[in-house]
């Protein structure tokens, strides 16, 4: 996914988008919204904002006009995770077919005044907390891209290992030889977003700062780093889930269940 278009400016009045009205058949209805807030990632936690139950609710008028409300676990959370997470929503929705106008507003956090207002207006993070902000989000949305693609690294070595790969095996291994799954194709999309090598002929084993090949020699480090940084994230997620639960008490709007 790439960066949100964070400076500039759009047409329209404060906290909206604006667009000239669709036909009616190309108006979005919630599925769609859903489906677009869905490609949404909690940078930190690297899954859908859906899924985490962070959509409170989202509706779209006869009119094509998008509302949609976000929720946190806390009323402190980072204020540039948030900001990164309200202007994909933004940037997703917008993108629609049929959407003439977008709101997305963040609730019940201590930023959200500013967030909600930074992100309507495409200020950037920087600007919207000026004074308080040094710069704009892209190196730590990278940074948690290389984490994602170190724990995705872990949930398909795994497999491979207690099935019998050797070690020399998997050192030798493209992407291509991977067997499909989910874990893989997602592995795939996260080197693809770092701009890493993600074809079929591209090695499984990379170090995804530099893009270097992994070899036999650095493997067992490679992979105790690649699953301790599964382990953290996961443990993250399990958290926000529970602070969320526990602060709502009721389900997001495409909520999962903590597997």
């Amino acid at each position: 996914m790439s960066p949100p278009a964070t400076t500039g400016s759009r047409a329209g009045g404060p906290g909206v988008h604006s667009a000239p009205p669709g036909p009616a058949g190309q108006r979005p209805g919630t599925p769609q919204l859903l489906a677009a807030l869905e490609t949404v990632r909690d940078p930190e936690l690297d899954e859908p904002i859906t899924a985490l139950g962070f959509v409170a609710s989202c509706t779209v008028s006869a009119d094509g006009d998008a509302q949609v409300r976000l929720r946190l676990p806390t009323y402190f959370c980072a204020p540039n995770f948030a900001f990164l997470m309200v202007a994909d929503a933004y940037d997703a929705v917008t993108a629609l077919p049929g959407v003439r106008r977008t709101e997305v507003m963040l609730e019940d956090h201590f930023a959200s005044d500013v967030i909600n207002g930074g992100v309507a207006a495409r200020a950037g993070f920087a600007r919207s907390f000026d004074g308080e902000a040094v710069g704009e989000l892209d190196q730590l949305r990278a940074d948690f891209l290389r984490k994602a693609v170190m724990a995705g690294t872990d949930q398909v070595c795994r497999p491979l290992l207690a099935a019998g790969t050797s070690p020399a095996a998997l050192a030798e291994m493209t992407l291509g030889e991977l067997p499909p799954s989910r874990a893989a194709d997602r592995l795939r999309q996260r080197r693809a977003d770092l701009a890493l090598p993600s074809g079929d002929d591209a090695p499984l084993l990379i170090d995804p700062a530099t893009g270097a090949t992994v070899g036999e020699q650095g493997l067992p480090l490679h992979l105790r780093r690649a699953r301790t940084t599964r382990v953290s994230i996961e443990a993250n997620a399990g958290v926000c889930r529970g602070m969320l639960a526990h602060r709502y008490q009721t389900p997001g709007l495409g909520e999962e269940e903590d597997q």
